[in-house]
């Protein structure tokens, strides 16, 4: 126990847990939050000062949404993070964006898609990848299934018809919603966005199954295709 210091062994006006007693978690910095889940530093480090270093990896400056990226293997290339620590930190961004989900889903509306970026967008802004995700629904917009279709590079992805349809069939879905993300941020469509969606639109009236919007996903921010006109009743 000599070769770590507890945040015991901080003077009391400088411990985060005291501090959240007094003045509540909302007074903490971020530094301060992160100590008390880490609970300890190491050798003449308190754990208030590992916490920085933590949320200072891949040059992040204190952002919080860093913690989302980072790996096992990343947290443990700090001093004094070893494997429990490391899956803590993980955990805990993990639970975040579960929270954030969870606030949204209660006024999640498929007939709207500002609810929907919402509710998916804790889940969607992180990825590194761009990934398909389809949301499958009933004859009344009700939601069957969500499932990711296809991933692609850092800047694209492939829509396939077929096997988009093939599950809507297996699911006896009638109704479809893409959605995929930007991992630069940019919502702004590309013209691949815009001519595969067409393509499904046609398909889908072929067969039955309506494409009722494609959204983007950015950073905080996202497009409809209805919405912005890119996709018109001339399509459907």
């Amino acid at each position: 126990m000599h070769d770590k210091q507890l945040i015991k062994d901080v003077p009391s006006q400088l411990r985060p847990y005291e501090k959240c007693i007094r003045y509540g978690e909302s007074f903490l910095s971020n530094e301060e939050l992160l100590a008390i889940i880490i609970k300890t530093g190491t050798t003449g480090e308190s754990s208030t000062e590992l916490a920085k270093k933590i949320l200072g990896l891949n040059n992040n400056d204190g952002d919080l949404l860093g913690l989302m990226h980072l790996s096992l293997s990343e947290l443990m290339s700090v001093k004094g993070v070893g494997k429990v620590k490391a899956i803590q930190i993980k955990c805990v961004a993990e639970l975040s964006k579960r929270i954030s989900m969870s606030n949204a889903r209660e006024q999640l509306d498929f007939s709207k898609p500002e609810t929907i970026a919402n509710y998916y967008m804790e889940q969607m802004r992180h990825l590194e990848v761009e990934q398909l995700f389809v949301l499958f629904l009933d004859t009344k917009c009700h939601l069957i299934s969500e499932k990711v279709m296809f991933k692609g590079t850092v800047n694209s992805s492939l829509m396939s018809p077929r096997e988009i349809f093939i599950e809507a069939f297996r699911l006896n879905a009638v109704n479809i919603i893409l959605m995929h993300n930007h991992p630069s941020g940019d919502t702004t469509p590309s013209k691949k966005d815009v001519t595969g969606t067409i393509q499904l639109i046609k398909a889908g009236t072929m067969v039955g199954i309506n494409v009722l919007d494609h959204i983007i996903i950015g950073d905080r921010s996202f497009i409809s295709l209805k919405q912005n006109g890119s996709i018109g009743r001339e399509h459907f």
